[in-house]
């Protein structure tokens, strides 16, 4: 009874309390003033409607883009496509994450911690419980044991620089992990022995928020039944540069475009939309985790833009535009190319290049954008349906349908002919495939009042 007593003071002082800071108005949930960020790289696309679609002729006769009025909400988006070197930080994160992994799974296997040194140097960070959080123990207690592996939630400690030079490994228990990482000796070959890219896997969850809202209107399914989890290899497909042209010569392509330093600032290619969207989440991810250690909140996920978003930041502001730079030609008016793409009956170098160019080639269109037409077709988060323009809503419209594989793509690559590059020319290809003339850009919803100085 006494207990009882207690808690009812303690329940009502409580409530008192409360009401004196606020002297018993209705004031809301003080939270954090949010302070919109504008995201390294991209550019503020503002909200507003246009005309979708081809309202030039359709020369190719394909009638799947008659015109429509749409609006599309503020969002930022890439200045450039996606480089080289930013999908590189992407494929390194993955096996850095990976190489700690497999090194904290062996110690805590073998019993060895950080204070024996060598491959205890890696172990979990639970594994020292002088520097474990009370939630860090609450959570190995009660749901250590409960994933695939019975590792899932465990922190890794990234403290602890990775070696990669053979010659100042630790011990043998971190040349073993190291050894597994790489292709088998009697793969490598001129005394060079790489990463198995194999290996290299990518796992991570999402909400189907579409299908769970459906759902729920008609009183069906649980939170749980829609999350998805998505495994793939993430390290780019190099051997499009040969699959895609049969009977051509093009091997350094094949070998050195994507990790060799002089392509750096070229865009990434032979990625799938799989893999695309894999990146969006990983860089999300590695917003928020950085948000998070500075103790703020965290942002609107990347992801691809969807059709109307892309053909909306590609016009540039520019009504009833052929092209960005408005059109309807492709020569400036001192006779240069605005782009890079196939043009004069397939003379490739007549737009001083070959294949792809940096990122930052051309002038921007008015959104500050580089390469919206040419260089490389682009992904979208858009399914491809040829009648989409007819049923797709007027307000940030997107056929988004998961069981259609045809995604999307848009602004034609250096491969293609002008007509390509028109930014109403709808396109498509299946989402588990790569080619040496697609890669893509990735947006951010904008949250607050729109402000031109952002």
């Amino acid at each position: 009874m006494k207990k009882l007593l207690l808690s009812s003071i303690a329940f009502v002082f409580l409530l008192s309390s409360c009401g004196s800071k606020t002297k018993g108005e209705l004031v809301g949930v003080q939270g954090k003033k949010w302070y919109p960020e504008k995201p390294y790289g991209m550019e503020l696309i503002p909200r507003g409607s246009f005309i979708m679609g081809k309202s030039e002729e359709d020369q190719a006769k394909v009638l799947n883009a008659p015109t429509k009025t749409v609006t599309v909400r503020s969002f930022y988006m890439d200045d450039t496509e996606i480089t080289n070197s930013e999908y590189r930080q992407f494929v390194e994160w993955v096996k850095d994450s990976i190489v700690r992994t497999r090194l904290a799974i062996l110690a805590d296997e073998l019993g060895i911690g950080p204070e024996e040194g060598g491959i205890g140097e890696y172990a979990f960070r639970d594994a020292d419980t002088t520097r474990a959080s009370v939630y860090d123990k609450y959570m190995l207690d009660n749901y250590s044991g409960m994933g695939e592996t019975g590792y899932e939630g465990r922190a890794l400690n990234k403290d602890e620089d990775l070696i990669w030079d053979t010659s100042e490994y630790p011990d043998e228990y971190y040349t073993e992990i190291m050894d597994s990482i790489y292709i088998p000796e009697e793969e490598s070959y001129n005394g060079q022995r790489s990463i198995d890219v194999t290996k290299l896997k990518y796992k991570y969850t999402w909400m189907d928020i579409e299908a769970a809202a459906r759902a729920a209107k008609k009183g069906k399914g649980s939170r749980k039944d829609f999350i998805r989890t998505e495994e793939l290899e993430i390290y780019p497909d190099t051997t499009v540069w040969i699959k895609d042209f049969e009977y051509s010569y093009n091997e350094p392509m094949h070998n050195d475009y994507f990790w060799h330093d002089a392509y750096s600032d070229y865009p990434v290619v032979g990625v799938s939309w799989q893999q695309a969207q894999a990146f969006c989440n990983w860089r999300t991810k590695f917003k928020n985790d950085d948000q998070k250690s500075r103790g703020r909140q965290f942002v609107n996920k990347f992801r691809l833009p969807t059709e109307a978003e892309w053909e909306y930041a590609a016009r540039g502001g520019i009504e009833g535009g052929t092209y960005p730079w408005g059109g309807p030609y492709v020569i400036s008016d001192t006779g240069c190319f605005m782009a890079n793409f196939k043009p004069q009956r397939g003379d490739y170098a007549a737009d001083m290049a070959l294949y792809t160019v940096e990122a930052k080639s051309y002038e921007p269109n008015d959104f500050n954008l580089y390469n919206m037409a040419g260089n490389v077709s682009e992904w979208t988060n858009s399914s491809y349906d040829p009648s989409a323009y007819e049923y797709v809503s007027t307000m940030n419209p997107n056929g988004g349908d998961q069981a259609n594989n045809r995604k999307v793509i848009r602004g034609g690559s250096w491969k293609d002919v002008a007509y390509f590059l028109q930014v109403s020319t709808r396109d498509y290809e299946y989402a588990d495939s790569a080619r040496s003339y697609i890669g893509f850009r990735t947006v951010q919803d904008y949250m607050g009042e729109e402000d031109s100085t952002q």
